[in-house]
């Protein structure tokens, strides 16, 4: 149950954190920002998001790398020992009914054989051209 919540928690982390480092400008952004431009104007006030973005991202990544380390020493000695190729052994299945000898159902060694009249003979007319 742990293991499944701190999986939950791992992919939400992991996505707030692509979210917030994509949400971020920048270092040149803020040059055009001192000088007057259109940039300044954000939600955040004319110093920017610096500080709320960066403690998040940086919040985030500390999570994150955290929840890793904490689900690979949960699953580190929990290996499966036995190979699925040791055992290539075909179970034999008894519920397979036999057939009997007078069976109705043709059989492929009751199958006429083809006369050689039958098969009729190509000629080079009928060959394809490469």
């Amino acid at each position: 149950m742990l293991y499944e919540l701190l999986l939950i928690a791992y992919l939400v982390v992991a996505i707030a954190l692509v979210g917030f480092v994509l949400l971020q400008q920048g270092k040149g952004a803020d040059m055009g920002a001192s000088f007057g431009a259109g940039g300044a104007n954000t939600i955040f006030g004319s110093s920017g998001s610096g500080n709320f973005m960066t403690r998040t991202t940086a919040i985030l990544a500390t999570l994150f790398f955290a929840i890793s380390l904490i689900i690979g020493g949960m699953t580190a000695g929990t290996s499966d020992t036995t190979d699925e190729f040791q055992n290539i052994e075909v179970p034999v299945d008894d519920s397979i009914p036999v057939l009997p000898n007078d069976s109705d159902i043709p059989v492929a060694n009751d199958a006429p054989a083809v006369e050689p009249s039958d098969v009729p003979e190509t000629t080079p007319d009928d060959q394809p051209n490469s």
